[in-house]
């Protein structure tokens, strides 16, 4: 199975285009991947995103933000002007996860993660409570549609 998740930095700014055919959206943005060892260079990667989730990279994702995103890896073969094959590596997103808070697309931490309750200590001063919270902003809701239709009853291997 090829699933993907990866933590990755904008380089560029998401550019919108549109399917001749079914004017469907795509966006495409250019992000940095760290290495796994601190003596490795980073690497550059395309993320790709296709209809609602398109329009989402274009509206919610900035230069200099942290993601995690998660989808598929595929690698596309092209043509050089020079008339020799490359391959070139290209992430087909699924879903969005903002890891700072630096966007409103980065949901509140309490809704995002349930925390289980523990009790205080019954000697321990209370904290004072913080401002009312205003009241929150929907949710961003990322395309978690599957990536390929297949007929329930087809297994893909």
């Amino acid at each position: 199975m090829n699933h993907c998740l990866l933590e990755v930095e904008v380089l560029e700014e998401p550019k919108v285009r549109y399917a001749p055919d079914n004017q469907l959206p795509i966006a495409e943005m250019t992000v940095r991947l760290d290495g796994l060892r601190p003596e490795d260079p980073p690497g550059q990667l395309r993320v790709v995103g296709f209809g609602n989730l398109a329009q989402d990279l274009q509206n919610r994702v900035q230069v200099g933000q942290r993601l995690v995103v998660e989808g598929r890896l595929r690698v596309n073969s092209v043509t050089r002007p020079d008339g020799m094959r490359e391959k070139k590596i290209e992430f087909t997103l699924a879903r969005l996860h903002p890891l700072d808070g630096s966007t409103a697309a980065a949901p509140a931490a309490p809704a995002a993660m349930p925390r289980a309750a523990s009790p205080a200590p019954a000697a321990a001063p209370t904290p004072a409570k913080a401002a009312p919270r205003r009241a929150a902003e929907p949710a961003p809701t990322w395309n978690a549609a599957p990536l390929v239709d297949l007929p329930d009853d087809e297994i893909p291997f």
